[in-house]
């Protein structure tokens, strides 16, 4: 029942976002859609591989490589999807953490958040990265044949 919640959640989320971000409006459900597919992802790697910053990374490509799939086969710009698609996972928690291990003069603690936080936000760009990259590697390799 859990996997339930955080689908929907990530889901409304997701699309809340997406709203805010003026995405149109025909696009809106779908970039909820692999806001919460990336969360599941993020949420079923996360438990299978034991670490956060892998689960993270594994849902960053999965939310780029669904973004452009959306992307191509609906004619619009790859960021519709993958902005509003990789919101559930920013470490905002652990940014909240750092500073107020900070403020409470808990040095050890604010390192130790920071840099899993840091760790965490690479790994969704990488994430991004590598997806957009193959994408565009494809299509290359595609038009050339």
């Amino acid at each position: 029942m859990s996997i339930i919640k955080q689908l929907i959640f990530s889901l409304l989320s997701t699309i809340g976002f997406a709203v805010l971000f003026s995405i149109p409006k025909d696009s809106i459900f779908k970039s909820g859609v692999v806001g919460a597919i990336g969360w599941i992802g993020f949420y079923i790697s996360s438990i299978y591989l034991k670490s956060n910053i892998a689960g993270t990374f594994f849902a960053a490509i999965t939310v780029g490589v669904l973004g452009e799939l959306l992307a191509r086969y609906y004619k619009k710009p790859a960021t519709v999807y993958i902005v509003p698609g990789i919101v559930p996972l920013v470490p905002g928690a652990g940014m909240y953490y750092t500073m107020l291990a900070l403020v409470e003069n808990d040095f050890f603690l604010a390192a130790n958040k920071g840099t899993e936080t840091f760790f965490i936000a690479a790994a969704i760009s990488i994430g991004v990265i590598i997806s957009t990259s193959l994408s565009k590697s494809i299509k290359r390799v595609k038009y050339k044949n």
